[in-house]
Order: C-alpha cells, then structure tokens, then sequence
C-alpha cells in the first residue's frame, strides 16, 4: 500500500495569508477540541427505550379484551 494518506495535507487554507503562527494557533485549538470531545455512550439493548413499548396486540383468542383492559 502507498503511504500517501500521511503526506496528503488535512488542513487546507483557502483565502487570506496566515502566518505560521496564526496556522499554528487554528491548529492547536483544533487538536484540543477533538481531543476534549466526551466520547460516545454505548447503551446496551438491555437499556434501550424500544424495550420499553407496548408490544402490538396479536388476534386470537381474548385478543378483544386485550385491547380494552389495561395491563
């Protein structure tokens, strides 16, 4: 595999002409910001708020009580 990934530029400074301590302040609050995101909660399917629905009533018999009385 070529190492181009590495060598490709991820900021691009379209207008203007920062100097490189301007580019280097951009940079550093960039960096601190992704580094501070919290990270991502994982639910598991135990805790999902889906579990919690009523399930859809199925025909048969009784189903019309069901559907009237409360659980």
């Amino acid at each position: 595999m070529a190492d181009t990934d590495s060598t490709a530029p991820r900021l691009r400074i379209v207008g203007g002409n920062p100097t490189p301590e301007e580019v280097a302040v951009v940079i550093a609050v960039l960096s601190r910001r992704a580094a501070a995101a919290p990270p991502q909660r994982q639910f598991s399917l135990w805790a999902r708020k889906s579990r919690m629905t009523r399930p859809s009533q199925r025909p048969g018999f009784g189903a019309w009580r069901a559907s009237v009385m409360p659980r």
